[in-house]
């Protein structure tokens, strides 16, 4: 009998609804060998930079087989940095 293994796939921390509520823009997906470089090449352009895992329901059916791998990508999300507010009285 073929099974495929079952893995467990980190869960999201916030939805897409809520992430653009607050101002977060979706840029792409983000593979473990890059994901380091990527987060500090918009930190250096002056963005805020937030991380997701992928959901299962966000693979292609194709991809249902390679889930293993999957688990260490990551969704990027960027926003303008916020200035800090500064007291002038």
């Amino acid at each position: 009998m073929n099974q495929q293994p079952n893995f467990v796939l980190p869960a999201r921390t916030k939805s897409e609804e809520e992430l653009q509520r607050e101002g977060w823009t979706r840029r792409f997906t983000v593979s473990p060998a890059r994901l380091e470089e990527t987060v500090e090449l918009y930190r250096s352009l002056g963005y805020e930079v937030h991380l997701e895992p992928l959901s299962p329901d966000e693979l292609e059916e194709q991809c249902q087989d390679c889930r293993l791998a999957v688990v260490f990508f990551r969704i990027l999300y960027t926003r303008p940095r916020r200035r800090p507010e500064t007291d002038e009285a």
